[in-house]
Formats: structure tokens, sequence, C-alpha cells
């Protein structure tokens, strides 16, 4: 059986290895999990995906797999009936064992249950026997009872089942929705270079093992300095006007960029580079930086990442004066292409929808200055431009 569920992952594409697969053959010799879906399948993807990018697709594969599983019909016929007691019984808190009472005990409930299980034989609404909906059976969706069992409800209403049975639902991580905070965490961690630098603070315990060793067993402690993402990165960001629309997202990558870079440094903009910047933009008039300075003051190592939809006047890009709040001696193509020469390793993020850059001539004159190398807001996206700057 895993040997199929290991090809149907592999044919849904998830990375994963015959290595991984007898991992989880031996777990399941282990008797890690026993008699349970939800169980082997919280184990079989903690095992076989290492990246949480590829969860849409193992789920996707999960479900295709167990799909006779997980459609199974509610008969319960012919499962022993002190299975399904010990099985509740486990599971039940003691709030939901008081409202089993006001049917009478659980026993009394799955009787009832597997009896209307065998009698019943379409879909019913409003009722107060049969399995259905809106209304006061002890069994079904969206209706009123005290202490019954809530089958087939998306979410709780009024807090009186005494036991949910609903269908397994997994969430997709989409490789094409707009980022999360989370999402983009997980995608920052691929440009990630460990270094260890600094005051030797950590204790470092293969080398005190073999200084000890060597000492004839007197304990020589050794330390080194702390491991540290490495990777240097500036960030310019698009804000006023059409960026408006997308703050949301930007905040939510501003936020993530702070959480896994040390060395961070950013800078606003708007619509295209100039020949200044600036940190504050309540004070973007009085408090500016020169592009030039930037250029002298950071090393070439630096990513750089520019944030923006790109949606302008073509002018704004290829003139000068083409700016829409200053006079501006030299273009923006000019500004773009000499950050660009000085800096080895520059991608833009695009909030924009890919599927409406043809129609702006200006995301088009910016894919040209940035070497085509723009990226969409998507995981893939992103996912995408890490690996440029790589």
């Amino acid at each position: 059986m895993l040997i199929d569920f290991f090809f149907k992952l592999r044919e849904y594409r998830v990375p994963c290895t015959v290595r991984e697969l007898l991992d989880l053959i031996s777990a399941m010799k282990e008797r890690v999990i026993f008699c349970s879906v939800d169980d082997f399948y919280v184990l079989s993807r903690v095992i076989l995906v290492k990246d949480e990018s590829h969860f849409d697709k193992f789920d996707r594969a999960f479900a295709d797999y167990f799909e006779g599983v997980v459609s199974i019909d509610l008969d319960l016929s012919n499962i022993p009936k002190d299975w399904l007691e010990k099985r509740f019984q486990k599971q039940l808190t003691a709030e939901e064992k008081a409202q089993i009472k006001k049917l009478g005990g659980l026993e009394e409930l799955m009787k009832t249950l597997q009896e209307r299980l065998k009698e019943q034989k379409k879909r019913h609404e409003g009722g107060n026997k049969w399995i259905g909906t809106g209304g006061t059976s002890p069994f079904g969706a969206y209706g009123e009872h005290p202490g019954g069992m809530r089958i087939g409800q998306d979410g709780n209403r009024n807090f009186s089942a005494a036991k949910v049975w609903d269908k397994r639902e997994f969430k997709n991580l989409d490789a094409n929705v707009e980022l999360g905070t989370r999402n983009i965490k997980v995608a920052l961690r691929k440009l990630r270079q460990f270094a260890r630098t600094g005051s030797a603070e950590e204790l470092d315990l293969d080398n005190t093992i073999k200084a000890t060793a060597k000492n004839a067993g007197y304990l020589d402690v050794k330390m080194r300095p702390e491991r540290h993402n490495s990777i240097k990165v500036l960030m310019f960001f698009d804000v006023g006007g059409s960026m408006d629309s997308y703050i949301k997202v930007c905040e939510e990558l501003f936020s993530a960029v702070h959480t896994e870079f040390k060395h961070l440094e950013y800078f606003y903009f708007h619509n295209c580079m100039y020949e200044h910047v600036w940190h504050d933009n309540s004070r973007r008039y009085k408090e500016t930086i020169d592009v030039w300075d930037i250029i002298h003051r950071f090393s070439k190592d630096y990513k750089i990442i520019f944030v923006g939809d790109a949606t302008m006047g073509p002018y704004e890009i290829a003139y000068p004066g083409g700016s829409v709040e200053h006079w501006n001696e030299e273009p923006g193509s000019v500004w773009m292409q000499r950050l660009t020469d000085h800096f080895e390793h520059c991608i833009w993020l695009n909030p924009q929808p890919v599927e409406y850059w043809n129609y702006y001539q200006s995301i088009g004159l910016m894919k040209q200055l940035m070497a085509q190398r723009m990226y969409p807001m998507t995981i893939e996206g992103l996912s995408d431009g890490i690996k440029e700057l790589l």
C-alpha cells in the first residue's frame, strides 16, 4: 500500500525519496500510529514532506489516493458496538459526556444513530427524526438539539453538539495566491547563508568533548560564536498612488524580512527610482537620502529587492523631468541602471497580478531594465526571485 502511495505522491510532484519512504515504513512497523487515517496523514506528511511549500501537493495526492476511505458511507451496522463506544469515550470531554446524558447516554445515542442509518434512504430537511439539516433531530447539521451529534456542518453555531462527525478537510497552500506573512517567511528561509561571527558565547559541545578527552578527562570547555544569517539585504518599497491597493501585502513582506534577516536596510521611493530615496514617509521632503550615497556605502554583495507595481507613465522612467513630484535631471532608467550595475543580485517583486502586466508599457520598460528579473508577489514568484538572488 505504501509503495503505491509513494508513487501517487511522486505523480503529484511531491519531492519525496525512497529513503523517506523506508523511514515511513519503519515508523509503521514500530506502530507509531494505528488504525487512524488522520494519524497516518500527520505522520506521513512529517516524514515525506520537507518543505511547507509542498503541503498543497501532498494534500491533493493524499485525498486522491485515499478518496475511497474518506468518502466511505456511514454504515455502522457491521462495526462491533463496543468499538464505537470505546472510541467515543476516549475522545469525549467531560462537558460532552454531560451533554450526552440528555439523550439517555452514549449507548442510547449510538444505538439510535445505527437504526437511523439503516432506515434512512434520502436527504431530509427540517425534521425531528432523520439525519438532515435545519431540524430538531439529534443527528445532522444547522438545526437545534441540546445534545445531539453534528454531521456535515461547517463550524459551530450553538456549541451544543455532543459529538462532531464531519469530513476531514485539508487547507491548500496555493503557489499562486498572494503572500501572507507565514508564507513569505517560508520562502525567505531559502535565502540563508549562516556564518559564525562575533564573540564566543555559545557552547561548542563537540570540541568540548574532544578537548576534554585529550586533556585526560579534565573538563576543557570550548566556546564559539553564534550562527547568524549572513545574507545582507537592501529593500526599496514603492509607496503611494496605485501602491495603496497593496499596502497589506507589502506590510506582510516588510514584517517577514525584519524577522528573517539581521543585515537589512530599507528605503522608500515613488513610482521609479531617482536621485533620492527616504526612510520616513512623514519626512520624505525634508530628510532624503542620495542614491549615490547608497551605492558608495553598501558593498556589491548586498541582495537588492525592489517592491512596486511599476504602474506609471512611461515618461517617468525614460525622460528627464518625468517624475510627477519633482524635476529630475536624469531619467529614472539611468538611476535603475546605476543600481543594477553596482549590485550583482537584484530582483523586482510586483504585487500587480501578472495577467495585467502586458497592459502597462511601464512594466515592460522596468522588466527590460531589470533584465527580466521581475517576479509576481506570489509564493511561487517569491521562490523564483529568491533563487535568482542566490
